[in-house]
């Protein structure tokens, strides 16, 4: 687990390596419109460490120029299997082999679907599907970004195709739904260059949560005064969807309730948007049934108004805010870790504790009273709406202190710490709980 652990340290600056620092991609590109996306996606590999070397069909270069291709990815775009540049160190003139040899990944972005059934039938007449078919099977994994039209997409045969590629070895990132070129709207639609970075640096993440289930909350939580005015507070929500987003990273199947933020859910995870206190227990509670970690970062109210009104309060000129009566609100983190499945040891409970002073020691606090086996603290004027925190991880052993760093290399470092304190658990406890 060590080595996967060290490479759980990637993040975005902070002085750690980026996502896909040492990596080689080899970018394909198929015929289709979608090619003009690929052009932003090689910026944006490039820009996460990675190194990419461009291979056209000759139906991409109908969409978009090697020119372009070569500018932005710094190296010749190969386009032809008669191509008998040399390739790295080799002197062999074999292109589609050594291509292949020297990728980490090859990645087809945008797959069409005549080079998907090309792929399926180990046809090839061209240098990227010789490329594909020579590729090692066991070492040079193979990623698809199907773009097509919607019913191309839906089709018998392409379902087909696109099931017997990922039955061969193949990883098929997905598509997405909305307004295509062809002036349709449906699936079939590539991938947006963020999203499928998202999804390749996420498919090179060791799976240290394999096989959990992992349930989080994040945000704040809004509690009504009347229609138009509610009580809230400043948490941005962007800690626990990076907790979501590193959790799914590591392998884990995520569920994500959320208050009222205006964040993008994290690709793969499930998210569930509430609004209140109580809308955010009465889902979490259906779900923690079915999970095995519980991540509860969501910085939730402490208290609601008692009867809200059904109208707009109104100034009656007494200069005299109405009275507001309040009652407090059910805690989330204690009802799950009191719950029949955390007690039997099926959830394993840790809590999340924002404060505005003395953070070791009402995290020290918090962590006794709630009963929890490892507790996170953090200072939430520092934090919220911030893209970076610096956490304190406390348990029976001690304090690790997690230095001030982008939120999303926190969370990758926290799931880390949780994978690890669920490997010396014995075998039938699994997972945790996190909660702001």
């Amino acid at each position: 687990m060590t080595n996967q652990v060290n490479q759980m340290e990637m993040g975005h600056g902070d002085g750690a390596p980026l996502d896909l620092e040492g990596k080689h991609i080899v970018l394909g590109l198929s015929g289709g419109i979608a090619c003009y996306k690929a052009a932003e996606l090689c910026r944006a590999l490039i820009k996460a460490g990675s190194t990419v070397q461009v291979v056209m069909t000759a139906a991409a270069e109908q969409f978009i120029t090697p020119v372009t291709m070569q500018a932005l990815s710094g190296r010749p775009v190969f386009t032809s299997q008669w191509d008998s540049r040399p390739v790295g160190e080799s002197a062999n003139s074999m292109a589609h082999i050594n291509l292949s040899r020297q990728a980490d990944a090859i990645v087809i972005a945008p797959c069409s679907a005549d080079f998907m059934a090309k792929l399926l039938h180990g046809r090839a007449d061209d240098l990227l599907s010789l490329m594909c078919l020579a590729r090692p099977l066991d070492k040079v994994p193979l990623l698809l970004a199907p773009a097509m039209n919607r019913e191309m997409y839906a089709h018998p045969a392409t379902q087909r195709n696109l099931a017997q590629l990922q039955a061969d070895g193949a990883t098929v990132l997905g598509v997405g739904t909305g307004f295509q070129a062809c002036g349709e709207t449906g699936d079939g639609r590539m991938l947006e260059p963020e999203q499928l970075l998202e999804d390749i640096v996420a498919f090179f993440m060791p799976k240290l949560l394999a096989g959990q289930r992992f349930l989080v909350t994040a945000g704040p939580t809004y509690e009504a005064i009347d229609p138009v005015r509610g009580i809230t507070n400043l948490s941005s929500g962007k800690m626990g969807f990076a907790i979501a987003r590193a959790a799914r990273e590591a392998g884990a199947e995520v569920t994500l309730v959320a208050g009222p933020v205006s964040l993008q859910t994290p690709r793969g995870v499930t998210r569930i948007d509430v609004k209140s206190a109580q809308d955010m227990l009465e889902a979490v509670v259906r779900r923690a049934q079915d999970a095995t970690v519980f991540v509860a970062t969501a910085a939730v109210a402490d208290w609601r108004v008692s009867a809200p009104s059904g109208q707009k309060l109104k100034k009656d000129g007494s200069g005299q805010m109405p009275a507001l009566a309040f009652t407090e609100n059910a805690d989330i983190l204690a009802n799950v870790a009191q719950s029949a499945v955390a007690t039997s040891g099926a959830l394993y409970c840790v809590g999340f504790a924002a404060e505005s002073q003395d953070l070791l020691e009402n995290a020290q606090a918090k962590r006794l009273r709630k009963k929890v086996p490892l507790l996170v603290g953090n200072i939430g004027p520092d934090t919220f709406g911030q893209d970076h925190n610096a956490l304190l991880l406390l348990d029976a052993q001690g304090v690790l202190e997690l230095p001030r760093a982008s939120k999303l290399l926190l969370a990758r470092r926290l799931v880390r710490e949780i994978a690890l304190r669920l490997a010396r658990q014995p075998a039938a406890l699994s997972p945790a709980i996190i909660q702001a």
